[in-house]
């Protein structure tokens, strides 16, 4: 393939790359150090009040912001370096805590509360999801040709579902009195509140994200599966083999490299869990890294925006998604390089 024939088939893809993500990503990194503020004025006001004539007039001194022409706020942009980082760190406090082995205080703190979260909602549901898919998928593998296709296709319907419709469906199935809440408490003779505790929520959340995302290696562990050299199973089982020795020895070591790529694509979603903080309603309990930038990003009674904040949070959360992917990412280098040797 010559240079012209290469540029026409990658030069789209890296110029939609450049102007989609590698735009917005340096965009937000400037952002993060720098605060837009309004620009204030002190005005007097004369405030009167009503009664002729004996009226009494007040003259006091307000501060508001300054309009433009166009009757918008002026604002002014301040170079801060790291402050956006420091405010969303709280180092000293966390620092303190730390100290004290107080993990209650550092957890008050929303970025520390929220990492905390989406660490343990991001390394728990990770190995249970490969667990249950590749379980599906040998189970389907095994299974009679004639029920092989229902069970494909009621085993694919959690994936097919909206993220957040998904979400609010556990979550109608346990609140309140909800279909499963109440087949609790008839089981245990007592009353439920799943929704009034976050550790339950938590458990909920990880629940709908398995129940979610393991269709997904499923497929990819079921076509894997029709690639494993029978050749090879057959001389195990000749060798008196079982059948969890099958898999272990042969069977996961031909899928390891699909574990890997499942396991990238779902470090780099879960980290950036936020569908379950919106359908469960647990920003009174439980958030994530992801909701902590939206938030930021809410206006305030003011109208104002965490700009920078938020520019900060999300880098810091892009550091935090590179950091775990980084093992993977050395495993699929090495592999390749020695598949090239």
């Amino acid at each position: 393939m010559n240079a012209k024939t290469f540029a026409a088939f990658v030069g789209p893809s890296i110029f939609l790359m450049l102007l989609f993500i590698a735009a917005p990503l340096i965009s937000v990194f400037m952002q993060s150090f720098y605060i837009t503020q309004p620009v204030f004025e002190t005005v007097q006001v004369e405030t009167c009040t009503p009664g002729f004539p004996n009226q009494t007039c007040v003259t006091e001194e307000k501060v508001q912001p300054v309009l433009g022409e166009d009757g918008k706020v002026i604002t002014t942009v301040k170079y801060v370096g790291l402050e956006s980082y420091v405010n969303v760190l709280e180092p000293d406090r966390a620092w303190a805590a730390l100290k004290a082995l107080d993990f209650g205080s550092l957890l008050t703190i929303d970025f520390w509360k929220a990492l905390r979260f989406t660490l343990t909602f991001t390394l728990v549901t990770l190995p249970l999801v490969i667990g249950v898919g590749l379980a599906i998928a040998i189970t389907v593998n095994n299974a009679t040709r004639m029920i092989r296709g229902p069970i494909i296709f009621i085993s694919l319907l959690p994936f097919i579902i909206t993220p957040v419709i998904g979400a609010l469906s556990i979550r109608w199935l346990f609140i309140g009195d909800g279909i499963m809440t109440a087949f609790l408490e008839w089981w245990l003779a007592r009353d439920i509140s799943m929704f009034a505790q976050g550790w339950t929520i938590e458990l909920l959340m990880m629940f709908y994200r398995v129940w979610h995302v393991a269709p997904f290696a499923f497929v990819v562990f079921y076509a894997g599966l029709q690639t494993v050299n029978q050749d090879t199973l057959e001389s195990a089982v000749i060798d008196g083999a079982s059948r969890w020795e099958r898999l272990r020895y042969v069977v996961i070591p031909h899928l390891m490299p699909l574990i890997v790529f499942i396991s990238l694509i779902h470090l780099m979603d879960s980290y950036r869990v936020f569908e379950e903080i919106v359908g469960f309603s647990s920003q009174a309990y439980r958030i994530s890294l992801q909701w902590l930038t939206y938030d930021l990003l809410t206006p305030d009674d003011s109208g104002n925006r965490s700009i920078s904040r938020a520019s900060a949070s999300a880098m810091l959360t892009m550091i935090g998604i590179v950091v775990l992917l980084v093992p993977l990412l050395r495993k699929t280098w090495r592999d390749h390089k020695g598949g090239r040797v």
